[in-house]
């Protein structure tokens, strides 16, 4: 970018002129540099500027210019030069973060696939653009591909991870005439699926149009500081051209009145202005960089502190990204241990790639279990995975799938303990072999979906299924109430026992939430994709009352600038792309790094790089710290300044006591900010009580051994 290689050239060409005239070097060592550094910096605003009057608009970067070439013309090279390099750096980094936005945004659009397979009426298949799908075609989605259109499903059934798009941790099962987005990755199964939308009206093409149209509504918060601009440009430029034309006509001494016109436009330069600004906030980010949270630019860090309500996401932000194993009910009458019931179901699900899948064996392994190898591996989308482990056929996955016609659990007399080792297992039939892999995700539950009456009509269904099947439909129930995924576990046809597997609380999730509440003097309120009760189990948790669930992005945007409109400013913490557009129409935006999306992380303010959320309140204090202290600054950068103005309007000002007087309010006011850089500038606000991921247990039993 041409902005930062003319900042990087002035500052490379002002340090060692700075050194070298501080040191007493000869001016013929000293005087190239600060031209290059004069001219590599002041070029491109002084342009823009002599454009913009053209447009009559006098702009700030111009008057800084002036002030450095005026600064240059009466000896005082330093203080020009200096200008030149604060504004020239500051523009480099604006343009470097809005290039960085605009390459996020349009990457975007690269998760939606560039060419699709479309179904003639024939049956045949054609290769084809994305561009050329039209509303009614049908197309045909292979495992493992990602989805070209926003459409409904005609045929087929598979898991779909559209985590990016609604905001849900786990694959989701889809069947016939259920929705589906463009960008969103295929699982297990084939679909044939009919496009609804257009590609330039697809879930994913409006979210970009949304984080564009967001980020532009901020310009008009711009616009008072635009104003302020303007009449300080003008008012100084006026004031400059009386204190040299009206003495001069009165019959002053030209260059009298000249060294004090140019004096009065060095002391009443915004320098100190700008660094009573600056230090505070940049003190603060380094900070913040420190503590592990990344934020984006000064006027971020200044909006922080000003926020009045928090919003925060649910899944990659409340709770962690990945899914685990929170819970394990052994079924009466199994005869197996906790650990014996998770080392059948890991060795099962060990050749199976499905998240679920690998939370199982993650478990184990982390118990140290160790696993037979598995033979006879299949899997059925919407059921689970099905193999035969030291002899037995072992089957994992959704509870009303697996559970109907399975045999109740009977202890059977000298029944062998899980697979530790050898083996020679045999064979079996498993359904649906042509599948590669397994869902384990159970179609019924309510965890895993935001759709209202798919959640109605499965509750109703595991509720009768209870009563039917006593405790293990029971247990199903019992997992799914507590927020959690039910996973049900068979061996030789016979239930032995549910798993529950969730996405853990985020450590010092509770505090975290209190803190800010403490801070806004508001409650923190949660917007999130997933389904109501598992929002509601999460609220509960960590102590929000306000949920907002089965939200799309636009629901999420709607909802933030609703608040936004009776003059809240708000604080939205997400990490999906899902909720880059309501980062976006924020007050203000933090992203959690680790797992966010790479929009989402260039849209947000700030980015918690760490992924601790308690960095989110100590973020917002440190922030209206560093506030309080610009304020101190503006207050004797403002003092100096018109101390050192009226000096030289009403009496006589020196210019090396002007001089003085000018870069000693710039260095009190600089030191002052610095403050901020300590180590114990940090807050401690959220930071204590913190508790270990996946600590959580269930009464019916413990995830740990």
């Amino acid at each position: 970018m041409p902005e930062v290689r003319w900042a990087a050239l002035a500052t490379a060409a002002f340090l060692p002129a700075l050194a070298l005239d501080l040191t007493g070097a000869p001016a013929w060592l000293w005087a190239p540099l600060y031209a290059i550094c004069y001219a590599a910096g002041g070029w491109e605003p002084g342009l823009a500027g002599l454009r913009a009057l053209r447009e009559r608009t006098l702009d700030v970067d111009l008057l800084m210019v002036v002030a450095a070439l005026g600064a240059a013309a009466i000896g005082q090279f330093l203080d020009g030069a200096l200008l030149i390099v604060i504004f020239a750096v500051s523009g480099a980094l604006e343009a470097f973060a809005t290039r960085r936005t605009a390459d996020s945004v349009r990457g975007l659009l690269d998760l939606a696939p560039d060419t699709a397979t479309r179904l003639t009426p024939g049956g045949a298949e054609e290769r084809v653009d994305v561009s050329a799908l039209r509303v009614g075609d049908t197309v045909f989605v292979r495992p493992g591909e990602r989805l070209p259109a926003d459409g409904t499903v005609r045929e087929g059934t598979s898991d779909v991870q559209q985590a990016g798009i609604t905001g849900e941790p786990l694959p989701v099962d889809k069947g016939p005439g259920d929705e589906v987005f463009a960008g969103t990755l295929n699982g297990t199964g084939a679909l044939r699926v009919t496009v609804d939308r257009d590609a330039s009206e697809s879930v994913i093409a409006r979210i970009v149009s949304m984080v564009e149209e967001a980020s532009e509504r901020k310009a008009p918060g711009q616009l008072f500081i635009e104003r302020i601009e303007q009449r300080y440009a003008i008012g100084m430029v006026a004031a400059t051209l009386a204190l040299f034309a009206i003495p001069l006509a009165l019959g002053a001494e030209l260059t009298e009145t000249l060294l004090r016109a140019m004096t009065f436009m060095i002391v009443a330069s915004p320098c100190a202005v700008v660094l009573a600004t600056m230090p505070p906030l940049l003190s603060a980010i380094a900070t913040c960089g420190r503590n592990g949270v990344l934020v984006k630019s000064a006027a971020a860090m200044e909006r922080l502190g000003g926020i009045t309500r928090v919003a925060l996401d649910k899944t990659g932000t409340l709770t962690e990204a990945s899914a685990r194993v929170r819970g394990i009910r052994v079924l009466p009458g199994s005869g197996l241990t906790e650990h014996e019931a998770l080392a059948w179901a890991a060795a099962a699900e060990r050749p199976s790639e499905h998240p679920l899948a690998r939370a199982v064996v993650a478990a184990a392994e982390e118990r140290g279990l160790r696993l037979e190898p598995a033979a006879d591996f299949g899997s059925a989308p919407g059921r689970g995975v099905r193999a035969v482990v030291a002899g037995r056929t072992v089957q994992v996955g959704s509870p009303l799938a697996l559970l109907d016609g399975a045999t109740p659990p009977l202890k059977r007399p000298g029944e062998p303990a899980p697979p530790t080792g050898g083996g020679d297992p045999g064979r079996t039939d498993v359904a649906n072999e042509s599948s590669r892999r397994a869902t384990a995700d159970d179609a019924a539950h309510t965890a895993t979906t935001d759709d209202p009456a798919r959640t109605a009509t499965t509750d109703d269904d595991a509720r009768t299924a209870v009563d039917q099947d006593g405790p293990v439909r029971a247990a199903v129930a019992e997992v799914e109430d507590g927020g959690a995924t039910a996973v049900a576990v068979l061996v030789d046809g016979r239930p032995a026992a549910v798993l529950a597997i969730a996405a853990p609380l985020r450590a010092g999730a509770a505090e975290a939430v209190a803190a800010l509440g403490q801070l806004t003097g508001t409650p923190p309120v949660l917007l999130t994709g997933d389904n109501k009760r598992a929002a509601a189990r999460l609220g509960e948790e960590v102590g929000i009352t306000d949920i907002r669930a089965g939200l799309l992005p636009q629901d999420k945007v709607a909802t933030v600038r609703g608040w936004e409109d009776t003059g809240e400013r708000v604080l939205m913490v997400g990490d999906g792309v899902n909720d880059a557009p309501a980062l976006a129409a924020a007050h203000t935006g933090v992203a959690m790094g680790r797992a966010g999306s790479a929009l989402t992380l260039e849209t947000a303010d700030a980015v918690v790089v760490r992924d601790e959320l308690a960095a989110v309140p100590s973020l917002v204090a440190l922030s209206r710290r560093a506030r309080r202290l610009v304020a101190q600054n503006l207050v004797i950068a403002c003092a100096c300044i018109g101390a050192l103005v009226v000096w030289d309007l009403f009496g006589h000002l020196p210019l090396p006591l002007g001089v003085a007087g000018h870069e000693g309010s710039t260095v009190l006011v600089g030191l002052n900010g610095l403050r901020l850089l300590h180590t114990s500038a940090w807050p401690g606000a959220g930071r204590t009580g913190r508790r270990a991921a996946g600590s959580e247990t269930m009464s019916g039993g413990s995830s740990h051994p």
